[in-house]
């Protein structure tokens, strides 16, 4: 399966008391707010499974606030993430989703900072490992393993084209492509999970192709 990993095995260095409810929600977390590009104002987790039925016991809700605070797994302020978020100013809302969504760990994360809004479906799968399954409302699969870029764009010949020959002119490899559109030449979105991050420079000349409308890096791999 393409969400398995050694983290399944030996885990991350986290703050306890679980990988699945601790150090896979901080990643979600992390994941959410890069997906935003700032520190959120506004913060509603809809949670689902056994994160809606024990996410107060395990600390779930304390490590989903620390990844929008874009603390790491191992962050020693991870207990104390609710004042944390208090003293940014970080307004929070829990609501309990029905069924188990596309996981048992999962949960729906919309964020809002000024007139920016972004929004993410994940899932803890174990061992800290993490599987995004929706940004922004398309469907896509990240692991959050690899420097992940994410193009929204419109559904236009060539776009692909030129998104990966800018990529390879750059010596970066693209370990996966996904791509979801919402219908012919409507808005579409691809991710690439990359072996290597790229330069700011490259980010920029994405955004100056052609029908290319946001392009956003997730890269967990970097320390906060």
């Amino acid at each position: 399966m393409r969400f398995k990993n050694v983290f399944s095995i030996i885990g991350p260095s986290m703050v306890g008391p679980s990988s699945s409810h601790t150090a896979g929600a901080v990643r979600i977390g992390r994941v959410a707010r890069q997906l935003l590009g700032c520190q959120p104002e506004k913060a509603q987790m809809t949670l689902f499974g056994s994160f809606a039925e024990t996410y107060w016991g395990h600390g779930t809700d304390l490590a989903l606030t620390a990844g929008l605070l874009n603390f790491d797994t191992d962050d020693e302020r991870i207990p104390e993430a609710d004042l944390e978020a208090e003293k940014a100013g970080m307004e929070l809302e829990w609501v309990q989703g029905r069924g188990n969504g596309p996981h048992p760990n999962s949960v729906k994360i919309t964020l809002q900072a000024g007139g920016c809004k972004a929004e993410i479906v994940a899932a803890s799968i174990g061992g800290g490992t993490i599987a995004v399954y929706s940004l922004n409302g398309f469907d896509v699969q990240i692991t959050g393993e690899y420097p992940t870029i994410a193009v929204t764009h419109s559904d236009s010949q060539g776009v692909l084209a030129s998104l990966t020959s800018l990529l390879s002119s750059e010596g970066i490899n693209i370990g996966y492509m996904d791509v979801d559109r919402k219908g012919r030449s409507g808005a579409a979105m691809t991710v690439f999970e990359l072996d290597s991050a790229p330069a700011r420079v490259l980010i920029e000349e994405m955004l100056r192709l052609p029908h290319i409308l946001e392009v956003t890096m997730i890269d967990l791999t970097q320390r906060s």
